[in-house]
């Protein structure tokens, strides 16, 4: 039978000393635990039920706040499957933070929280695009607002996530050839905004795997409320768009940093007068001691759209490759940023990898466990969510140690800041107790009432 429970620790107290308890539960604090801790106490937890309508006819009396933090630690402990949800949280504390008061007298912990159908019944009245909306709005009208974050650098990128090419039954998933490859799954677009030592995913689009990058992105750079005046754009060379730039610039006020293909004429002539003038200088990153750098202007003629008096001018870093004699250029509509500027801005752009890297190898991005659509893509969008809050997390005081750290490092050398403690539950009433102040309350009590406690001791 399921009860709903209220804190009391004095009355609690009182049943302890009386012998009179029904569970107890002991707390074992982690890493995990610490970070969705920190985050509910900014009040960070609290809003995700705010941008996802609760559709659920059964189970209603477990909260939905509830159900979504489960997901995203089930992502944070790196575990995939819906049957991993119920068991994602098990500390005494952090489930009275997050508001959990149930007590199931007919439930073994073991058997977590509640049943798996929980999940997937509620995964299924839930289509994809909704999934997407509530990561986005998530993010951008409460997150971002509450911790004030408003990045003025902004990397924009897209990933292949891929499937097993042999099974046709992932549903809206595509084939492709990449350089003599063939594939399939689906693509995944984000906007990352660059923090002080981290960044964060601001918008996310995701479909199939035929889209080109543009397209796939176009609507979100078009209307994407994270851009502001004078903010900057880095891109690589699937968005090369002379409109989109344009706009960008004109309409948005961003400037874009790209680079050229080589078979462009911006490129080919970057490259001559460049070389012709012969100005350059070191390159600003150490590790590239055999590159030299040289700022080119005025060439935004070089590179037309449909409406040419439309177009606004380009500048140009060009990179001379000493030791291979290779060249590449990078374009930018800032026209008063220096060879140097330039550079040092878009080498931004690998942060963004690093988290496609890190979310692919570590936070298991392309395991998932069934082959709809819609669980797809809640997979997705958790898994975005617990890598937001572990950058989220990095940034805050509690977790500036952490800084520059991926979670596997982290969680390797993780050691414990929070005591253990005791959840004891009694009739309609839960009490929580640091473990010293169990061991004392256990040291008052009968011997009677010690054989009930004694089983919490056997856990340490």
């Amino acid at each position: 039978m399921i009860q709903i429970c209220r804190k009391d620790k004095e009355k609690v107290y009182e049943a302890i000393r009386s012998g009179k308890i029904d569970a107890a539960e002991m707390s074992f604090p982690n890493l995990i635990d610490d970070i969705l801790l920190t985050l509910k106490r900014r009040g960070l937890t609290d809003l995700l039920s705010q941008v996802l309508p609760d559709k659920r006819r059964d189970n209603s009396h477990i909260p939905f706040d509830i159900l979504l933090c489960l997901a995203i630690a089930a992502k944070l402990k790196c575990k995939t499957s819906l049957t991993d949800v119920p068991f994602a949280v098990t500390e005494a504390e952090l489930l009275a933070e997050l508001g959990w008061n149930i007590w199931d007298n007919e439930r073994d912990v073991n058997e977590g929280l509640f049943s798996e159908s929980v999940m997937r019944k509620l995964l299924a009245k839930y289509k994809s695009e909704e999934w997407v909306c509530f990561y986005n709005d998530y993010v951008q009208k409460h997150l971002m607002k509450e911790l004030d974050i408003q990045p003025c650098i902004h990397i924009l990128d897209c990933t292949k996530v891929l499937v097993n090419l042999e099974n046709e039954n992932y549903e809206n998933s595509s084939v492709v050839k990449i350089d003599g490859e063939t594939m399939r799954g689906y693509k995944l677009g984000v906007l990352r905004g660059v923090l002080d030592d981290s960044g964060i995913a601001e918008e996310v689009v995701f479909g199939t795997l035929k889209t080109h990058d543009m397209e796939q992105c176009r609507e979100m750079l078009t209307n994407t409320s994270c851009f502001h005046e004078n903010d900057i754009l880095i891109n690589d060379r699937g968005f090369l768009s002379r409109e989109m730039t344009n706009y960008l610039k004109t309409v948005r006020k961003v400037d874009t940093y790209i680079p050229a293909r080589e078979n462009m004429i911006i490129y080919q002539d970057a490259v001559k007068l460049a070389a012709t003038s012969g100005n350059w200088q070191k390159h600003p990153n150490r590790k590239r001691k055999e590159q030299e750098i040289q700022l080119v202007t005025n060439l935004g003629p070089l590179w037309e759209s449909d409406e040419p008096e439309k177009d606004v001018p380009i500048n140009a870093c060009v990179v001379h490759d000493k030791k291979t004699d290779n060249y590449f250029v990078f374009m930018t509509t800032d026209t008063s940023k220096t060879a140097r500027q330039i550079i040092n801005t878009y080498e931004l752009r690998p942060e963004i990898e690093e988290d496609f890297r890190q979310m692919k190898d570590f936070w298991k991005l392309e395991d998932f466990k069934s082959t709809k659509y819609n669980y797809i893509t809640y997979h997705i969008i958790m898994t975005l969510v617990g890598y937001l809050y572990f950058q989220i997390y990095k940034n805050l005081d509690e977790g500036k140690r952490y800084s520059g750290k991926s979670l596997p490092v982290v969680v390797k050398n993780y050691k414990e800041t929070r005591p253990k403690s005791v959840m004891i539950y009694v009739g309609q009433y839960f009490g929580i107790f640091p473990f010293l102040e169990f061991l004392q309350i256990y040291a008052e009590c009968t011997l009677k009432v010690r054989r009930l406690l004694d089983p919490i001791l056997a856990k340490v």
